[in-house]
């Protein structure tokens, strides 16, 4: 089993554990040595305005939120308890009615303690991004904190 197979399995279990990460449909796209690649396809229930097909921002934001976690988890190389202390998220236009949206987030820096993330959602083009994010996770682990 290659890592990246490995890692899908990983992630897709996790997802399973988590109820609203099952009701958002997200799933686990790629990942790299300091980034993470999830998805979350469009559904009805997504939607905040059902005249215009327009995907809620806090479904975006969870993708988000997701994404940058397991970020921090490949940069760390590890599965190590951690919590979301920041994360900034800048909508930038709404998500295009039907379409899958992708989160994608690199954790560009660890310390000790906390970890650095930023990334976009996208759906199709990543030089057309519906959000931007930056934020921080805290490592919540006693052996972290020493």
């Amino acid at each position: 089993m290659t890592d990246e197979e490995r890692m899908r399995r990983f992630v897709n279990k996790f997802m399973e554990t988590v109820p609203h990460l099952q009701a958002l449909g997200i799933g686990y796209v790629a990942s790299g040595s300091n980034w993470a690649e999830l998805q979350m396809p469009y559904a009805p229930q997504l939607v905040a305005y059902p005249d215009t097909g327009v995907i809620a921002s806090g479904a975006i934001f969870s993708l988000m939120d997701s994404a940058a976690g397991f970020s921090v988890v490949v940069a760390r190389g590890r599965m190590e308890p951690h919590a979301t202390l920041d994360l900034r998220c800048d909508y930038l236009r709404p998500a295009r009615p039907g379409e899958t949206v992708i989160g994608r987030a690199e954790c560009y820096k660890l310390t000790k303690r906390v970890a650095f993330v930023r990334g976009i959602a996208h759906d199709g083009d990543p030089e057309h991004p519906i959000a931007h994010v930056a934020g921080t996770f805290m490592f919540t682990a006693a052996e972290a904190q020493s």
